[in-house]
């Protein structure tokens, strides 16, 4: 349907809905890190908040709105450990409200595949009446070459799709490429692996990404501890504010809370002076 440019021109547009910090209602995104990082887990978080649950990772207020998590790489057991973990920050009222509101389908050993008509058409009948469906991970959810531009623009296509139907965001996980991994450029566009489309075609894209020594120098976490702070932000975000990245220290059962960090001074190193006295140099 073509737009009204005069209702365009003339009208006040309504707020922008946004499902989680900058991302837009209806529309694709990715969140992503290294494996073993807590993706699952911090998407876990944000999917109850939605539901119903509290704000654990102090991110601000977000809508409320039913929810479908679609974990495709751990098993049921493991997804029980993180909601027994969580429950214990949840009052009688929230949880309720979260069992209600949140849907967890473990798709492990089924093979989904959003390009195949059956597939296709169930990811849309989950997405249905939905404020977010999340696809944990992206490589779980297609049969694609994943460096190929062709392939993996029909595969966000294919997600766009189902927004554009049901009004449901969607994000998906997607592990960090090597260099990015290794290099502790996590937070940066390209630091998604695979092929350049899975950033440029989705209009939101966050990360979490490992403390690393030089932070932990910075922070003043001692090398012991490093292993359990994580940063998130959102390195792409086409609408809306940009949003100030945030520490998360690792707890009981993978529960991500927000980290109480204080910056180090930087002391500069001491400035040499030669003094010359008879013909000598003292230092």
């Amino acid at each position: 349907m073509a737009l009204d440019l005069m209702a365009g021109f003339n009208k006040l547009p309504p707020p922008i809905d946004y499902v989680l910090p900058n991302m837009v209602a209806g529309t694709v995104g990715a969140l992503v890190s290294p494996g073993g990082a807590g993706k699952s887990m911090l998407i876990l978080q944000l999917a109850m908040q939605i539901a119903g649950g509290p704000d654990l990772l102090e991110v601000g207020d977000l809508r409320n709105g039913a929810v479908v998590y679609l974990p495709a790489e751990d098993p049921p057991i493991a997804i029980h450990h993180r909601l027994h973990a969580l429950g214990a920050y949840l009052t009688a009222e929230q949880r309720q409200s979260v069992a209600d509101g949140l849907l967890i389908e473990p798709l492990i050993g089924r093979c989904p595949n959003i390009m195949a008509v059956d597939w296709f058409d169930g990811l849309r009948r989950a997405a249905e009446g939905r404020r977010l469906m999340v696809l944990d991970t992206l490589r779980r959810f297609h049969v694609e070459e994943e460096n190929a531009s062709g392939p993996m623009a029909q595969v966000i296509g294919r997600m766009e799709a189902i927004t554009a139907d049901t009004g449901c965001a969607i994000v998906f996980l997607h592990h960090a490429n090597k260099g990015a991994a290794l290099s502790g450029t996590g937070d940066q566009q390209q630091a998604s692996r695979g092929s350049s489309v899975l950033v440029d075609n989705t209009r939101w894209q966050s990360y979490l990404s490992g403390m690393t020594q030089v932070e932990a120098e910075e922070w003043g976490v001692d090398e012991g501890q490093r292993g359990y702070f994580v940063r998130y932000g959102v390195s792409k975000a086409n609408y809306g504010a940009p949003f100030r990245e945030c520490w998360f220290r690792r707890h009981e059962g993978g529960v991500l809370k927000p980290a109480v960090l204080e910056r180090q001074k930087r002391h500069s190193p001491a400035k040499l002076k030669s003094v010359t006295r008879g013909g000598n140099e003292n230092w």
